[in-house]
């Protein structure tokens, strides 16, 4: 498929890219090639084939939860850059 000059500006326009005289030529010829690729891919049968989202099985890569011990609370509080008492103190969010 032999994409128009005038193509390939509306193409850059949509894109928001400025080309000169050269590039234009260039991409027209960049990217007819590329609709002919995808030209060759839509003669390709694929009644029978579902469509499908993932071309492999998903598996779920999350450990399952488990209840542990927390750090003790002077532990948590050694490397906060302030604190006061047993809490973080941290910049007040609403003026």
């Amino acid at each position: 498929m032999k994409l128009s000059r005038e193509e390939v500006l509306h193409i850059a326009l949509l894109a928001r890219l400025g080309l000169d005289e050269a590039e234009v030529n260039k991409f027209s010829e960049q990217l007819s090639n590329l609709l002919e690729s995808f030209e060759v891919l839509q003669q390709v049968d694929t009644t029978g084939v579902l469509p499908t989202a993932q071309s492999i099985a998903l598996q779920n890569v999350v450990r399952s939860d488990e209840a542990r011990a927390s750090l003790p609370q002077d532990q948590a509080l050694a490397n906060a850059p302030r604190k006061e008492g047993d809490f973080f103190r941290v910049r007040p969010v609403f003026g």
